[in-house]
């Protein structure tokens, strides 16, 4: 069982390093050499390593009849049913592949139900995107997340227990399975949140004792923390943009969606990001914007031979584009691991390759909901940091965030005021 396991991790690692050198086809034929030196060690590893330990295990597996259901696993299987917390297995699309007695209740349905579907169907519709998310994210390492989400209410159907409910996702790798799961638990949002409060409270008055002088007496003597110079700076900087992004945003003259997303893309490039890309998404008349097809309005970078490329580059062949514009999910990257993220130029090289890209922000231009009722991205907005800048932070994230849904409603009123021709 230990020799799958690691079989399946090297053929994992492999297969990660044939998708970076995947990528090396961008790079300079001078530079190109290093890179075929590597593909060619990567194929004799693959002959002399791989293939005789596949042949070992397939060898192994004949000769014992097939895996066998080792009393460690009938164990765990049983502490997994007889948790008291709703818990289910998934795989990176958030599909079921196990429930325990808690989740079947908490649910409603039961396990062989539940099982090969999309646990998101169960959740309420705002909260979906950021839980498919999260899963994915997990499943691909990036660390253990929690979120809050809510059940789907039916129409017509008995309501179910609880509120918000809140889940707390972990990477797991099953024996013998070669691709990671993702194991949620879903406890009641606002029983941990008390259970927090409180601990907050039983631990306050034990750290203001140890404050003052021997035995808690005496006045509580606190330091004040230091401020932080370079993230006080690094505030004000981006206060400053999203005062300047706020003053375009407000321009007294009446001007097109094009023209107003074009000025915003302006005023983010070099400033902010070394690439800035803005795609909008069509709409027939005024009042009802967003949608399909989409359209690359600005491309400002560094080269202006691969800002052409990118300009006649279709929006709808960028993964990250398509994902922010129909599910409305941002996507922060610091040094991606996927190559084709933002697809392809018209010589067919990774566009995040050729650009030499450390990080990422792809956000959709989104006017808030109105009534509970959430309208369609209007767009989405691309930016590109390159080299010896800093990579993108969660601070930075959020302001982009927030200056994106003033953008969305900046083009919906100009759609208003101008409406596109067919």
């Amino acid at each position: 069982m230990a020799e799958s396991s690691e079989f399946g991790a090297d053929l994992s690692d492999f297969r990660s390093r044939v998708e970076e050198l995947r990528s090396a086809r961008s790079l300079p034929p001078e530079e190109q050499t290093a890179a075929l030196d590597a593909a060619l060690f990567e194929l004799q590893h693959v002959a002399e390593v791989l293939w005789p330990r596949y042949e070992e295990l397939a060898a192994e597996a004949r000769r014992n009849g097939g895996r066998r259901d080792e009393p460690e696993l009938r164990l765990l299987r049983g502490l997994f049913q007889r948790l008291p917390l709703p818990v289910a297995l998934l795989d990176h699309t958030t599909v079921v592949r196990r429930l325990n007695v808690a989740a079947t209740e908490l649910f409603g349905m039961r396990m062989g139900y539940a099982t090969g579907r999309a646990l998101t169907g169960l959740l309420a519709h705002d909260g979906r995107p950021a839980f498919r998310s999260q899963v994915a994210a997990v499943a691909r390492g990036e660390g253990d997340r929690s979120l809050e989400v809510r059940l789907l209410q039916e129409e017509g159907a008995k309501p179910r227990p609880g509120g918000a409910l809140r889940v707390t996702l972990t990477a797991l790798r099953p024996p013998g399975e070669p691709r990671p799961a993702v194991l949620a638990v879903f406890q009641d949002a606002e029983g941990t949140r008390r259970a927090a409060a409180a601990a907050g409270r039983a631990v306050r008055p034990a750290a203001a004792g140890a404050a003052g002088h021997p035995g808690g007496h005496g006045p509580r003597v606190s330091k004040a923390p230091r401020p932080d110079l370079a993230e006080v700076s690094r505030n004000a900087e981006l206060m400053d943009l999203m005062d300047d992004m706020t003053s375009e945003l407000l321009r007294a003259e009446p001007v097109g969606r094009e023209a107003v997303l074009d000025g915003a893309a302006r005023l983010l490039h070099g400033r902010f990001a070394e690439w800035v890309v803005a795609d909008l998404a069509e709409g027939r008349s005024g009042d009802e914007y967003g949608g399909w097809p989409l359209r690359r309005i600005a491309v400002l970078g560094p080269d202006p031979q691969q800002a052409a490329s990118l300009r006649a580059q279709d929006p709808a062949d960028c993964p990250l584009v398509v994902d922010a514009v129909r599910n409305g999910v941002s996507a922060l990257r610091v040094r991606p691991d996927d190559p084709d993220a933002f697809g392809h130029d018209a010589s067919g090289a990774s566009v995040l390759v050729r650009a030499q890209v450390t990080s990422l922000l792809c956000v959709p231009l989104c006017v808030p909901p109105s009534h509970g009722e959430t309208a369609p991205a209007l767009g989405a907005l691309t930016l590109f940091r390159t080299g010896w800048r800093r990579a993108f932070e969660m601070a930075e994230a959020g302001v982009v965030d927030r200056m994106s849904r003033h953008l969305a409603m900046a083009l919906r009123q100009a759609g208003l005021q101008a409406p596109p021709t067919d």
